[in-house]
């Protein structure tokens, strides 16, 4: 029988993944049928994922996926923003020249996904991107902090994307950062990133507005 991290991991995974819907209920003794895990050790895992904020636990009524509320979603990112802006100067600071030539394939890639309207192509290489410039800056607070705010920011991430005219936004401004970096200048690789990210912001408050009109 798995214990509760292997249990935590894979739902974990699977809440980001998409799999469960935000405000989805999450059974208990269906999870543990479906992980082959005891009720005792699905419970542990959920609360473990309550505290991360991407689970909702409520007494008498169970467990659902937490749904971030677009005001959320920008304060998560204001934070992000800071922090982001932090490991992107000390990615700066510490590439190699073979992490160098990854980050510009990198930017390359996102330039054919552009022209080729691949979408979900540039989605995943956003995420390679900002994922290979922690890798590079090994800020271990950083990173985990970052990875619990991206979590909670799931959804919102994927609609970015959906909004028109957003890569061609992003575009150069990930050019900007993989500069930055490359050029081994961390105040440009931190400028670049923090205006990257509050671009986001920007794009997140006007549908902020947009929601509440509705």
């Amino acid at each position: 029988m798995p214990d509760n991290s292997d249990v935590r991991s894979k739902l974990r995974e699977a809440v980001l993944r998409g799999s469960y819907a935000p405000r989805q209920r999450l059974i208990e003794a269906d999870l543990a049928e479906e992980y082959g895990a005891s009720r005792f050790t699905l419970r542990n895992a959920l609360i473990q994922l309550e505290a991360e904020g991407l689970v909702e636990l409520t007494p008498n009524r169970g467990a659902r996926v937490r749904e971030i509320t677009p005001e959320e979603a920008v304060e998560i990112t204001e934070i992000r923003q800071s922090v982001e802006g932090l490991v992107a100067a000390r990615a700066a600071e510490r590439v190699t020249d073979p992490q160098i030539v990854i980050l510009r394939q990198i930017g390359e890639e996102m330039r054919e996904a552009i022209a080729h309207h691949e979408l979900m192509r540039y989605s995943e290489l956003n995420v390679t991107l900002h994922g290979t410039i922690r890798d590079i800056a090994k800020h271990s607070t950083a990173t985990r902090v970052l990875e619990q705010l991206n979590g909670q920011m799931v959804h919102h991430q994927f609609r970015l994307f959906l909004v028109p005219g957003r890569p061609s936004t992003s575009f150069p401004e990930h050019l900007a950062i993989i500069e930055g970096v490359c050029t081994r200048d961390p105040l440009k690789a931190r400028a670049a990133m923090e205006k990257h990210v509050g671009s986001v912001i920007t794009t997140l408050t006007e549908f902020a507005k947009t929601t509440a009109v509705r």
